[in-house]
């Protein structure tokens, strides 16, 4: 009876009207309130690349690739003082330039909505798309492998030999496995040949080029604009690092980049930016058969290897780091053949496709070690 005259009482219906009206409302005041906040973050960002930038110009000629990195980081974050953003990533590129040298720096970073989040949006989450192959953690840390806020892995199957933290984040069709048993490394016996002598020093192409195997002394910088072809075969990185910035490509089919250091003073790396373009695969015979990125096993632990390249960035075979700090955001959708990423740790930056459809490629199986009692 109360509930019929409740309905028929036409006094308040204004009410739950202007209640659902406010929503679309209150969303785009807190969107604009959001991107005020993330434009401020982006501002502040360049502020303090630009800092960074005026103090390494004065001392980029005598310093090494690594030194550069850390000091273009230490800058940064002198003046960078904003706490909201997560995660924030610089690199630097330093390239030979008439007079002097040329310097690129590059920063990344996230930033929690404060409103939009409420209303179920985000300013972008980091999604993992194993697609038919599994992810397989050798730490025994009780949070080994963590999906963070609203990241999302899925996979085949995921097994680690410590614990997991933010499995809600997780879909797997075989299921998830904690205590598993280690992962043998399917590469410990694989070495690249010996070497000597240096083919070029400091390369940099800023146009079309086709370049052949060899050793690159002090790395390679691939300039935006510039399309580089790599013929088969393997190539030697001593020192220096791989810098492939936005709006470069690079390709080749074959080809195995080797990260090592013989005459230098620091051990090679690489970063390779956002919108760079990149398109590899390794030799199908030979001692790095299915490897198209082999990183010499006594880099220091912990060096860092950025393949942020995106949707327009594939590896095809291994990208083998086994003492190294990855951080990987790429992947081209179903494109995406054969890509296998082993390092001493493994970050996930930003959308990511990985596949492993590697009957072309010669690459090596791996699975969790398991032991059978018989009785």
């Amino acid at each position: 009876m109360l509930l019929a005259r409740f309905f028929k009482d036409r006094r308040g219906g204004v009410a739950p009207l202007l209640a659902l009206g406010a929503i679309p409302l209150i969303a785009s005041v807190g969107a604009a309130v959001d991107y005020s906040r993330a434009s401020a973050a982006r501002a502040a960002m360049q502020g303090a690349l630009d800092a960074a930038a005026i103090m390494l110009s004065k001392q980029a000629a005598q310093l090494s690739t690594a030194a550069l990195g850390e000091k273009a980081s230490a800058y940064f974050n002198a003046n960078f003082a904003r706490p909201d953003v997560q995660d924030p990533q610089v690199s630097v590129a330093a390239s030979p330039a008439a007079g002097g040298t040329s310097l690129n720096l590059s920063a990344t970073g996230s930033i929690k909505t404060a409103f939009m989040g409420v209303m179920g949006t985000g300013t972008g989450s980091t999604s993992v798309a194993l697609n038919g192959c599994s992810l397989y953690d050798n730490s025994q840390s009780p949070s080994a492998l963590t999906v963070g806020g609203s990241a999302t892995i899925s996979a085949f199957s995921v097994g680690v030999v410590g614990g997991i933290s933010g499995k809600d984040g997780i879909t797997t069709t075989q299921g998830i496995k904690t205590g598993v048993g280690p992962v043998a490394d399917p590469y410990a016996n694989d070495s690249f040949p010996n070497f000597f002598g240096c083919s070029q020093d400091k390369f940099t192409a800023k146009s079309t080029i086709a370049i052949n195997p060899g050793v690159y002394c002090g790395g390679m910088t691939i300039n935006a604009g510039a399309n580089v072809t790599l013929n088969p075969g393997i190539y030697y990185l001593d020192g220096g690092s791989l810098s492939v910035n936005g709006g470069a490509t690079i390709s080749g089919n074959g080809v195995t980049l080797v990260f090592t250091k013989k005459t230098g003073s620091d051990w090679a790396t690489a970063t390779i930016n956002g919108n760079a373009t990149v398109n590899l695969t390794p030799p199908k015979s030979g001692p790095t058969a299915g490897i198209v990125v082999f990183g010499d096993r006594n880099i220091p632990v912990g060096t860092s290897f950025k393949f942020n390249g995106g949707a327009t960035q594939y590896f095809g075979g291994a990208i083998y780091l086994p003492t190294a700090a990855i951080t990987f955001a790429g992947g081209a959708g179903t494109a995406t053949t054969c890509t296998q990423v082993i390092g001493n740790t493994v970050t996930f930056a930003g959308n990511s496709s990985l596949a492993i459809n590697c009957s072309n490629y010669e690459t090596k199986p791996f699975s969790p070690m398991v032991i059978k009692l018989a009785s």
